[in-house]
């Protein structure tokens, strides 16, 4: 992909955490979402993730500098015309995405159009833009300025230029592409969800407490970080919708949301976002 402006749609956690990779690259971001007030915590968010690459000595002052000057912010849709691509990375409700592609698309035919979206079927996304093609999923992980994976993921439609043009972009920053076919949870999810659901169901069923099976996945499978402490970071609102994706995609009751874990989500109980999840965060 050619050195042109990129589009980031969405301000929240996984936008900028995917804008601030790249103006660490050298790119030029335009960084959309409905509301001011999320452009100004996103803009003071990236500052200070770029500030503590400084800190690790990870890049100067001088680039620092020059990767802020490279952000614009902005709450007309229209303006991400000037794109060369655009990364949505809205909430991950199906019907918010479908209705942005659809907007996206009328912005101009040779855009590629790429979906942050952890689990949602991207050829439905494709199906409703004039071309198709130009649709890819590009799954990045959160913390996204840490992790290196990146699944590209290529609807029914996608055309084989613009699987190509996002693994280089990928690469270009710093990530590892991996081809994922267009189903339910994609890789990652598919294996990693299910397990927290998992954990849920264990926790619900008293057989054992939510720190012991944390420290047991840790010590017994070389896991960094416990399934419930992760469910805590990823959101458990993000990781029952991900299981309700799974559910309905396959119609298999092995992938039945733990109802505690969708309690805890009706209590607003959603991790370290809201302070409160399996673990405390106050």
């Amino acid at each position: 992909m050619d050195k042109g402006r990129i589009g980031v749609v969405g301000a929240g956690t996984m936008g900028q955490g995917i804008a601030q990779v790249l103006l660490a690259g050298g790119r030029e971001v335009m960084l959309y979402d409905v509301a001011e007030a999320a452009l100004e915590r996103a803009e003071a968010a990236i500052t200070k993730g770029l500030d503590k690459l400084v800190d690790k000595g990870r890049l100067d002052t001088e680039t620092r500098e020059a990767a802020l000057a490279r952000l614009n912010t902005v709450t007309q849709l229209s303006l991400l015309s000037e794109c060369r691509a655009i990364i949505e990375a809205a909430p991950e409700r199906e019907e918010l995405k479908t209705a942005l592609f659809r907007d996206l698309a009328e912005l101009g035919d040779d855009i590629v159009l790429a979906s942050n979206t952890s689990s949602l079927s991207l050829t439905r996304l494709a199906a409703v833009c004039r071309r198709p093609e130009r649709v890819v999923g590009m799954h990045f992980f959160n913390p996204v300025p840490v992790l290196k994976l990146v699944e590209v993921i290529r609807a029914e439609q996608t055309a084989d230029d613009t699987v190509a043009a996002v693994e280089a972009l990928a690469r270009e920053l710093g990530k590892t592409p991996v081809a994922i076919a267009d189903s339910p949870g994609f890789a990652v999810n598919r294996l990693l969800v299910p397990m927290i659901n998992e954990a849920a169901f264990l926790v619900q069923e008293n057989v054992a407490a939510v720190d012991d099976i944390d420290q047991a996945m840790q010590l017994g499978a070389a896991h960094p970080m416990g399934p419930l402490a992760l469910a805590d970071l990823i959101g458990l609102d993000v990781c029952l919708e991900i299981m309700e994706v799974l559910h309905d995609g396959f119609g298999d009751p092995k992938y039945r949301p733990c109802p505690l874990l969708r309690r805890m989500v009706d209590a607003g109980h959603l991790g370290r976002k809201s302070g409160r999840g399996f673990h405390c965060y106050s």
